[in-house]
C-alpha cells in the first residue's frame, strides 16, 4: 500500500481505527502500520488505533483522540473542572466518563483515563470542535462535578471538600444557573447528595 494513496483516502481524519482501514481496504497489509511508524507518517494512540503525526499541530487535538479512542465516552471531571477554572491546577491528563469499563491509555499525545458509570448516567454533555470541525463531547461544569464527586468518595468531609479549594465565584454560577441541583438529582444518589450539601456549606452557597 503506497501512503499516499491511503492518505488521500483517509484525508480529514485525524486518526482511524484498524477496522475502518480495512472497510476501506479490505486487502490492507497491517505491516504497513510498522514502517509508517519507523518513518514518522503515524503514531499509536492504543491498539488498532492511529494518528497522523501532524496532527499534533491542532490545538486541542488530544480532546478529540480522548472520544475517538474509547466510545462511548465525554470528557468530565478533573478535565473539565480546571478548563473552566473551578479547580486551580492544571490537569495534564485527558479525564473521560464512559459506559464502558473503566481504561486508561498512554501515548505521544498525553494520559487518557476513563471512568466508568452506568448507561443512564451518560447525559450532561454538549459537542465542541476542535481544529475548525472534529467535534468533542464535553460535560457541563456542573456534570463534570458531579461526575467527579460521585466517582471519587474520598470527598465526603469538609477537610476533603476545602482540599479541593473550589473557586467561589466559578461555584456559585454553576449554583445559580440552576444547573448542579437538577444534574445531582438525576444520579439518585444519597452519597452525591450529601456531598454536594458539603460543598454548599464550606462555600457558603
Amino acid at each position: 500500500m503506497n501512503y499516499i494513496t491511503f492518505r488521500e483516502r483517509f484525508h480529514g481524519f485525524a486518526c482511524f481505527s484498524n477496522e475502518q482501514v480495512l472497510a476501506a481496504f479490505p486487502r490492507f497489509d497491517r505491516g504497513n502500520y510498522s514502517t509508517w511508524l519507523g518513518k514518522g507518517y503515524i503514531k499509536r494512540l492504543r491498539r488498532s488505533w492511529y494518528a497522523f503525526a501532524d496532527t499534533a499541530n491542532i490545538p486541542g487535538i488530544g480532546d478529540y483522540f480522548a472520544g475517538k479512542m474509547y466510545s462511548p465516552s465525554y470528557l468530565s471531571c478533573e478535565h473539565v473542572m480546571a478548563r473552566v477554572g473551578l479547580i486551580p491546577e492544571s490537569v495534564v491528563q485527558f479525564t473521560s466518563v464512559t459506559s464502558l469499563k473503566t481504561a486508561s491509555f498512554k501515548n505521544d499525545f498525553g494520559e487518557f483515563f476513563y471512568r466508568s458509570v452506568k448507561p443512564q448516567l451518560m447525559f450532561g454533555y454538549g459537542v465542541e470542535s476542535v481544529g475548525g470541525e472534529l467535534p468533542v463531547l464535553v460535560a457541563t461544569p456542573a456534570k463534570a462535578l458531579c461526575d467527579f464527586l460521585y466517582l471519587n468518595p474520598q470527598y465526603d468531609t469538609r477537610g476533603e471538600i476545602e482540599a479541593l479549594r473550589l473557586d467561589p465565584d466559578v461555584l456559585e454560577e454553576i449554583f445559580r444557573d440552576g444547573g448542579l441541583d437538577g444534574v445531582a438529582s438525576r444520579f439518585d444518589s444519597r452519597a452525591l447528595a450529601r456531598r454536594i450539601r458539603l460543598v454548599k456549606e464550606v462555600y457558603a452557597i
